[in-house]
């Protein structure tokens, strides 16, 4: 079932009402460094946010799991992290449980964005799922950055995970910028919720002008081909960014993502990975100021520039970019 709505707050706020009153619990985990809506329910766990204000934002009921980051994160063998991220909440759910608390949901982006850009390590969704399920609460993917062919290989980013949320949020790429979003969900919790909430009731959400702007966002990602384009001109990208790693170790700690989506870390020290916030916010100033190229810095620690660029994105555009970007590298 797909409630049409016209933002991700909406969306995100409404999948956590659902959330909360189809299992009658009240938990919900997010991810260290997620970012969900502006809304007060989503501040509360959008730690990206309010990382250095926690007192003043966190949720009373908002449990916050370590972000599942292969490069600077807990666990860094790509091999095993995913398990071991999971594990992760395998614990936090334990500890609400001897609480006396219960899980209604556990909400994370696709592939966390604002946190720094990177991909989920291998089999972290579907060992954090079975918990989550386990514990009575329902997972919730939030797509809104990374969904509709973005990641290349699937239309979903979740896909890329071989889940199925129970929840699917998506927000305004579905109008190509225009407010239009929805939530998707099964039958089955759509219509538990009827059966014990009031109705929900969005004045704008699905109308006419609304629906044909989406409808006709959709058409054009098929006819064409931008899913298959965000794989062949996304990967392209993202070799050349590693070639540019290669000639500058010492700048460019990682370069990772997927598709239309990507993020290029950039350090002081190969050996250490010592963030360099003060490289990246260079970046971003002389790439627009001398290349009129927006593309700008993000993460936990403000020190990842992040490419989430648009699906029509060339190889001819990706190679401009890099030549750029290197310019910039070799006279800092």
């Amino acid at each position: 079932m797909c409630v049409p709505v016209c933002c991700r707050s909406e969306a995100n706020d409404l999948a956590l009402r659902i959330a909360r009153e189809t299992t009658g619990h009240t938990e919900i985990i997010c991810l260290e460094g997620a970012y969900h809506g502006h809304l007060t329910s989503l501040m509360e766990i959008s730690s990206y946010k309010w990382q250095n204000d926690p007192e003043k934002w966190r949720g009373k009921h908002t449990i916050l799991a370590p972000a599942p980051d292969s490069y600077r994160g807990l666990y860094r063998d790509p091999e095993t992290a995913g398990q071991l991220y999971a594990d992760e909440i395998k614990k936090l759910i334990d500890e609400a449980h001897s609480k006396g608390k219960k899980i209604a949901a556990f909400i994370h982006e696709s592939a966390p964005s604002c946190a720094g850009l990177y991909t989920l390590p291998k089999g972290f969704l579907k060992a954090a799922y079975k918990y989550v399920r386990d514990a009575g609460g329902v997972c919730i993917a939030d797509e809104v950055q990374v969904g509709f062919g973005r990641a290349g290989t699937h239309f979903w980013m979740f896909e890329t995970q071989d889940v199925i949320p129970d929840i699917v949020t998506i927000g305004k790429p579905m109008g190509n910028g225009h407010p239009v979003s929805a939530l998707i969900t099964s039958p089955r919790i759509a219509d538990t919720h009827d059966a014990v909430s009031p109705s929900y009731f969005s004045t704008f959400g699905g109308n006419p002008v609304s629906m044909a702007i989406a409808d006709a966002v959709l058409t054009a990602i098929e006819k064409e081909n931008l899913q298959k384009h965000a794989l062949e001109v996304g990967s392209y990208l993202i070799e050349k960014f590693k070639e540019l790693k290669s000639a500058y170790p010492n700048y460019i700690g990682d370069v990772r993502g997927q598709g239309m989506f990507m993020g290029i870390e950039m350090i002081k020290d190969g050996v250490t990975k010592e963030p360099n916030k003060e490289l990246a916010v260079h970046l971003h100033m002389k790439l627009k100021s001398d290349y009129f190229i927006i593309m700008t810095n993000d993460g936990i620690l403000d020190n990842v520039m992040k490419f989430k660029g648009p699906m029509v994105f060339t190889k001819e555009n990706a190679d401009y970019l890099v030549k750029c970007f290197g310019e910039i590298l070799e006279d800092y």
